[in-house]
């Protein structure tokens, strides 16, 4: 079935910044490195032991988690990297639309930076990208996710959230897993989850339309953000 009609009303990248359902201080927020509520149960890995195990066989490893909220696991991971003696050898990177990193941000090899993350670029590659229920508020949310691939360094591994119902094209949602698939990544649909494996270089068959912070809940609960493209 084909996505309904484009409304009227989209936002372009500055005014969905400024959403009060995009700036959204609650996402991410509590979320730990490891427990009920953490990175690992959420991935189905721990970002710890990935890092870890990565140093050990190449030398050096780093993470960027796009979406981070208040960097939290980021903060937990790098203290416990500090304690695994990797310091030096480690880097974490997180990003976040709203600037309201919880205390812990100058431990060695962690970098939290506030910034809009359609408009943010690394200056290296990295062995893990993670985007934690973070594209729900993401207007270009593939342009996102094609940006991420080409940061992955060629054994690099790329996890993030992503609702192909949030995903607005004139083909449907199930046209676009399939283009997902088509383009190198990896699509659970049961789990909403978009993943890829080393580095990419690809343009999706789609036009950015704009985005519309009224769509309502997704799947989560939360109010998201409905992306349009053609």
């Amino acid at each position: 079935m084909a996505d309904p009609a484009v409304p009227a009303r989209l936002l372009d990248d500055a005014a969905l910044h400024a959403s009060s359902v995009v700036a959204n201080n609650a996402m991410n927020r509590e979320r730990q490195l490891a427990g009920v509520n953490s990175y690992q149960r959420e991935l189905g890995i721990s970002p710890r032991e990935f890092l870890v195990a990565r140093a050990r066989a190449s030398g050096t490893a780093a993470w960027l988690d796009l979406c981070c909220g208040s960097g939290r696991a980021l903060i937990q991971a790098a203290d416990a990297l500090c304690r695994d003696g990797l310091i030096g050898r480690t880097t974490i990177t997180g990003v976040d639309l709203v600037d309201h990193f919880a205390p812990g941000a100058a431990l060695p090899g962690l970098e939290l930076v506030c910034s809009p993350i359609d408009s943010w670029m690394p200056d290296r590659d990295f062995d893990l990208i993670t985007c934690v229920h973070g594209l729900h508020y993401v207007g270009d949310k593939l342009g996102a996710l094609t940006r991420a691939a080409r940061w992955l360094t060629p054994r690099g591994w790329l996890i993030a959230d992503l609702d192909a119902a949030e995903v607005r094209t004139p083909d449907g949602p199930r046209r676009l897993a399939s283009a997902l698939r088509a383009a190198g990544f990896s699509y659970q649909w049961q789990r909403r989850r978009v993943s890829r494996i080393g580095h990419l270089d690809v343009t999706l068959p789609y036009r950015y339309l704009g985005a519309d912070d009224r769509a309502g809940p997704g799947y989560t609960g939360q109010p998201a953000v409905a992306s349009y493209y053609e």
